[in-house]
């Protein structure tokens, strides 16, 4: 029997999390377990997550903030043989699960599943995915990860962790990326990984809500942006390829401030920046 180790790291967010808990609740597929990984200096989620106790399985754990050392802190209490990162502010829909269980039943050699993004109202949200499914591979995997859609067997990911120094609140230039770093690792272990398109969380497209400039979320971008960089130099890739992702960043700035949207264009200038500071590192 297929079960489920959910792993979510979380600060700051509170009404948020209520769309994941819920979208859990409803889940067709309720063989889970849930592993939130608080990281607020408070007691702010106790009551929501009081309140969903008895409707599933929730370990409730603290740690430094990090998303990649909550990833880490969960995987070490994880004791189910399917392993997902549900974002504190995704919705799952209700057949996800029952989806990948049946998947994972169906190919049995297959280590692991991933799917796209989309907002509410079925647009790729936080990237652009690839329309076509089938294996991933390193050159592939960039237009197919997000990290809320990942789903992994345990027992291809044992004794891998996440790299701590990569993601939202490691403390270094480095604010994402950290996913993709690890499924890297895990097809440098000789791991298979599949794709589906149709696979889908629902997440709010952050380019979408941004409405006016602000400093911190442009610093944001660029963080990313320099993770991004930093993982594709880290693993070897050709510079041909690292080029090809500084300049699609440098293509979102010109086609939006062609269109004078001032505030995207921006958004993406400081992901080219960003971008483009560790490719010259």
């Amino acid at each position: 029997m297929l079960d489920f180790s959910l792993i979510l790291g979380t600060v700051g967010r509170v009404n948020e999390l209520e769309i994941i808990l819920s979208s859990l609740q409803a889940q067709t597929y309720q063989n889970f377990e849930l592993i939130v990984v608080d990281q607020n200096s408070d007691d702010r989620l106790v009551p929501i997550l009081a309140r969903y106790k008895d409707k599933f399985p929730i370990l409730h754990l603290r740690s430094e903030k990090g998303l990649s050392k909550a990833k880490n802190l969960g995987l070490k209490q994880s004791t189910r043989t399917i392993v997902g990162f549900p974002d504190d502010n995704c919705k799952y829909p209700s057949d996800l699960l029952e989806r990948v269980a049946n998947f994972f039943a169906c190919h049995p050699d297959v280590d692991g599943l991933t799917g796209r993004s989309v907002d509410e109202n079925g647009n790729d949200s936080n990237g652009r995915y690839d329309t076509k499914p089938g294996p991933t591979n390193k050159f592939n995997l960039w237009k197919r990860v997000i990290a809320y859609n990942v789903f992994l067997r345990a027992r291809a990911i044992e004794g891998i962790w996440f790299d701590e120094k990569l993601g939202p609140g490691a403390g270094t230039a480095w604010g994402a990326a950290d996913e993709t770093d690890y499924l890297l690792r895990i097809l440098g272990r000789g791991a298979s990984l599949h794709y589906d398109p149709d696979l889908i969380v629902i997440h709010a497209d952050p380019l979408k809500e941004l409405v006016q400039y602000h400093r911190s979320t442009m610093y944001r971008v660029y963080s990313y942006g320099r993770g991004m960089s930093h993982v594709l130099k880290k693993h070897d890739f050709p510079l041909w390829f690292r080029a090809k992702w500084i300049l699609r960043a440098l293509g979102g700035m010109t086609l939006f401030g062609a269109m004078l949207r001032f505030v995207e264009a921006a958004y993406y200038w400081n992901a080219f920046k960003g971008r483009l500071r560790e490719f010259l590192k």
